[in-house]
């Protein structure tokens, strides 16, 4: 016959179990923000580096795609506009958007780690 102690132990495993339970399912719960997150990251490094080799390649912004890729690269990477200036207008295009791509590669990635965590 279980004495008190034996099932007050018993109940004890199963909140130790439902904790532990709980504990998993938030940690998916933060995987699954970390892989929004990196996606997010992705998608916008990916338009920001297609815009840079668009603008490299003189494509026409005549193009309804062309001109919202370019538009969509230089509207993400804005803050980072005459950081650098170049004589030429590709190069500075490629230096500063392409250092908006390496900050939001890396802070996308810093906050998807901490996420996973």
């Amino acid at each position: 016959m279980a004495t008190m102690a034996d099932r007050a132990g018993r109940f004890r495993n199963r909140r130790g179990r439902a904790r532990a339970k709980a504990g998993v399912a938030a940690r998916r719960g933060l995987w699954g923000v970390a892989r929004i997150v990196s996606l997010i990251t992705s998608v916008i490094v990916g338009l920001i580096v297609l815009a840079i080799v668009l603008v490299l390649l003189d494509a026409s912004r005549k193009n309804g795609i062309v001109d919202w890729l370019v538009g969509a690269g230089d509207w993400l990477s804005k803050p980072f506009h005459g950081i650098f200036s170049f004589d030429g207008h590709k190069a500075t295009v490629a230096v500063n958007w392409g250092l908006a791509a390496l900050v939001y590669a890396f802070v996308g990635g810093f906050i998807a780690r901490l996420l996973r965590r």
